[in-house]
């Protein structure tokens, strides 16, 4: 058994090609030792801020803790999610989060790594795309 203290790992601010607007990360696992091959995080959105279009070998679960917060996949329309909230993103769904835009929103992220890679990144969401307003 392994406890991972609160506040003992440090907080990363989401990359600027990976993320539009200010993001906070809290990892909540260390690197798993095989055979698990989950990761994990707690995500803080400020206000608009989101994630680039994205999509995970083995799926995507979001759980939000806080705020109000937008989900998408592509080809789909933008959905509201609140606290409480379990959104499930299959297997290789082209998709984005964030906060909507006049609140903050925190979720808590898992997914598994298939080849050591839990996601691939692609192209941030253009403004047309984001319900900014």
């Amino acid at each position: 058994m392994k406890i991972i203290r609160n506040g003992s790992r440090k907080t990363m601010i989401g990359a600027e090609e990976l993320f539009s607007g200010r993001v906070l990360i809290d990892p909540l696992l260390f690197k798993p030792a095989e055979p698990s091959r989950v990761t994990c995080a707690l995500v803080t959105f400020e206000p608009g801020s989101r994630t680039a279009w994205h999509r995970h070998p083995s799926g995507q679960i979001l759980i939000v803790t806080s705020g109000h917060g937008i989900v998408q996949e592509w080809g789909k329309e933008p959905q509201e999610i609140f606290p409480g909230d379990v959104v499930w993103i299959p297997p290789d769904s082209k998709h984005w989060h964030g906060a909507a835009p006049h609140a903050m929103m925190t979720h808590i992220a898992i997914q598994e790594a298939v080849d050591g890679r839990s996601v691939e990144w692609m192209e941030k969401v253009g403004d047309d795309q984001n319900p900014a307003d």
